[in-house]
């Protein structure tokens, strides 16, 4: 089965490549380039298509409604009898086809709210009804879910779980969309924590989850290529929207924590279950602050400016394409304790915890302090 789930990596690079191509000359032909944004919004606006999240979407949704249309049916001719080495696992992906079903959908409905935010801005009001609609569907309808095991020790069983993931699948949902404000930026950090989440989802043997994921990898390593700095297309909110959305989705269809089955392969330390905060702890960084900061300053933080983690360095002096490659490698360094997290003893996992936290103290620390060193 793994050599399959890999496979899926190459399938959306083979489908994100040519795409991002075509759509980069088709951006230039039909003018659909880098927009002004919300009133009030600070950007320095260039003639760059930002159609490039169409190549990111069609990387996973065009194999997922393969596999959803499919229906992985039985007798000959199925694809378990093609594939011999899906046999064992049919049963399984049959079970992970309404939820399939479901996510396609909601891609489909933010992925289409994005590419008419990026030709004429959208409200926050109208982003975050379509945004929690989805996260209600999935958490509410689908039962994807954040902390179930706080749903037997909690009344009201399943609504914790299911407002924690609602919050959950929105808060990472715009992280990714606010971190999409420098050139590579966004699709590498994507890129690093979805590998990440791969890693560990094989470790699982969550297989469906893992393939979703080797398309997101294979999808933005093909937009990457036109993208990394200095970038010819933008993914804009059409990927942007996409990306953060799958990501939010699929890290709370993982399971990292199983109570039931304490003895089991995911029956580890109950901490297993933060992997995801860990992984994706930079974006959270940068929404964190550039929310403070802006709301400090008495502006909406859901207006752009250049107030981000990727400007500020910039702003301490260096280079766009290496504040991008310092994001990615923070990233990485972050990320990585977190795929073995739930497998690791307690002290152990404090210790990542830690180190986690500290790294993003001493960011904020550095951040401070050069900051009065540029004003003197």
């Amino acid at each position: 089965m793994l050599p399959l789930v890999l496979a899926t990596i190459l399938v959306g690079l083979i489908i994100s490549l040519p795409a991002t191509a075509i759509l980069l000359f088709v951006g230039r032909r039909a003018g659909a380039l880098d927009s002004p944004g919300a009133d009030g919004h600070v950007k320095v606006l260039r003639n760059v298509p930002n159609i490039g999240g169409i190549a990111i979407f069609l990387a996973v949704a065009l194999p997922l409604g393969l596999f959803v249309g499919i229906g992985l049916g039985e007798g000959p001719g199925s694809i378990a009898e093609r594939l011999p080495a899906l046999a064992p696992h049919v049963e399984r992906m049959r079970e992970s086809l309404p939820v399939a079903t479901a996510m396609l959908a909601c891609l489909a409905a933010l992925h289409v709210l994005g590419l008419v935010d990026d030709r004429r801005s959208v409200g926050p009001g109208i982003k975050f009804a379509v945004q929690f609609a989805a996260a209600i569907t999935m958490a509410g309808l689908f039962d994807v879910r954040l902390f179930t095991f706080l749903d037997r020790a909690l009344p009201f069983d399943p609504i914790p779980s299911a407002v924690l993931t609602v919050l959950w699948i929105v808060l990472v949902t715009n992280a990714l969309n606010f971190m999409d404000n420098m050139d590579g930026l966004a699709g590498g950090v994507a890129g690093i924590s979805a590998l990440l989440f791969m890693t560990a989802a094989i470790l699982n043997q969550q297989w469906f989850i893992a393939a979703t994921l080797g398309l997101l990898i294979g999808g933005l390593g093909g937009f990457l290529f036109f993208n990394f700095p200095p970038a010819r297309i933008f993914m804009g909110d059409g990927g942007s929207l996409v990306v953060g959305f799958l990501l939010g989705v699929l890290t709370a269809r993982t399971t990292f924590y199983d109570a039931l089955n304490p003895g089991g392969p995911l029956g580890g330390g109950w901490y297993g279950v933060l992997m995801p905060v860990v992984v994706l702890a930079v974006p959270l960084y940068d929404f964190v602050t550039v929310t403070l900061i802006r709301l400090r300053q008495g502006k909406s933080p859901f207006v752009g400016d250049q107030q981000h983690f990727s400007h500020r360095l910039v702003q301490r002096g260096l280079t766009r394409r290496g504040a991008v490659l310092i994001i990615w490698a923070i990233t990485a360094v972050t990320g990585i304790g977190g795929i073995i997290l739930g497998s690791l003893q307690g002290w152990q996992a404090i210790l990542v915890g830690v180190q986690t936290v500290l790294a993003l103290l001493v960011l904020a620390a550095l951040e401070y302090a050069s900051r009065h060193a540029v004003r003197t």
